[in-house]
């Protein structure tokens, strides 16, 4: 019988734990840190729509992982800074029982934003499957997790890295299905991690405060920046129009406790954990390097973003002027602010 090794048990993680206990799927949900331990002791405080409960988990701490089963399939739901350490740590694990047989024989499936994950994986794992998800999701809390998504909890799309379909990802699929998420496969999840990276690079806007015209305005930069880059790398973009399944009446619900602004990046500072925008931001300006592509707004981003991180926390949000005067001086001969003022305390709700 197939169980699910879901490993990492922040936002994604465990709303994938809580929804396969609830529908009967077999699961370990394996973390590290203050919020495992939380769960492990308490269980998971679990808020959707519909109203919150406190559900007990098969959890485990990475000091003491679960023996893994040859039937068993790794679901990787660490953030993109932390996915190679996580590799690392669970390659060579031995499959019970099996002999010689490692976890890199087993299926691994990503569920990183970004393009570098799957290649990291693909070192040493050799059955690779990319995860796109969309998801409003939020864990700043320890022991609490808040998903917006209705009627549904995410919509998942699943492929064979680098390209292909199988029996697992039908399964994977499946399995989601029945625990209350909209899920298909492709053959080529490339272009739908592609598709989705050119929503993330606006993430790192959600850091900064400043008048909403301009901000959406540099939105706009980062991701026509974005596309030219992806185009040059050889990549093409996935359309909403491909999807087999419809996602017309999936929402983010009122009053479900998430709130514009309030994504991936911004949750991972708020926690004072690392950041995300390497990964974001980030890899577009390292395509732009491998293909000669100027990528200046990205640029800055991931730079201001990078000191910022430095801090561990994010006591007030980050002054945009800084970064869209380092986005349109990149060779002035300051460049980088000496210092963030992260002192002021911005008198407004943090937004998108």
């Amino acid at each position: 019988m197939t169980r699910y090794i879901i490993i990492g048990a922040g936002a994604v993680g465990a709303s994938l734990a809580a929804q396969f206990e609830l529908s009967g799927v077999d699961y370990a949900l394996v973390g590290r840190g203050a919020q495992i331990r939380h769960i492990i002791d308490h269980g998971l405080t679990y808020q959707r729509p519909a109203g919150t409960r406190q559900i007990g988990l098969k959890a485990f701490d990475t000091a003491e992982p679960p023996p893994l089963k040859k039937d068993d399939i790794l679901l990787l739901t660490v953030k993109s800074q932390d996915a190679a350490e996580a590799l690392a740590f669970w390659a060579w694990h031995p499959v019970d029982g099996s002999g010689v047989l490692t976890a890199s024989r087993l299926p691994l499936v990503t569920f990183q934003n970004g393009l570098a994950t799957e290649a990291i994986a693909l070192r040493t794992f050799a059955n690779v499957y990319g995860a796109s998800i969309l998801t409003p999701a939020r864990f700043t809390e320890t022991g609490k997790v808040v998903v917006g998504g209705d009627p549904q909890v995410a919509v998942v799309t699943i492929g064979r890295y680098p390209h292909g379909s199988d029996a697992v990802a039908e399964r994977l699929a499946a399995d989601l299905g029945r625990s209350d998420y909209i899920a298909e496969t492709t053959d080529d999840i490339r272009r739908w991690k592609a598709a989705k990276l050119l929503h993330n690079v606006r993430n790192v806007l959600e850091l900064f405060d400043g008048a909403e015209e301009a901000r959406t305005a540099f939105g706009v930069a980062l991701v026509e920046e974005a596309k030219a880059v992806l185009t040059a790398a050889g990549y093409s973009l996935a359309s909403p129009s491909e999807r087999a399944v419809s996602i017309a009446n999936w929402r983010v619900a009122e009053n479900s406790g998430i709130r514009p602004g309030q994504q991936s990046t911004w949750q991972s500072f708020t926690r004072g954990a690392s950041s995300e925008v390497d990964y974001l931001n980030g890899e577009i300006v390292f395509l732009g390097r491998l293909h000669g592509i100027a990528a200046p707004y990205n640029e800055a981003a991931q730079q201001i973003a990078g000191l910022a991180a430095r801090k561990r926390g994010l006591p007030a949000l980050l002054p945009f002027d800084s970064l869209r005067s380092l986005a349109e001086n990149p060779l002035a001969s300051s460049p980088y602010p000496t210092s963030i003022d992260t002192e002021r305390t911005p008198d407004r709700n943090i937004r998108r």
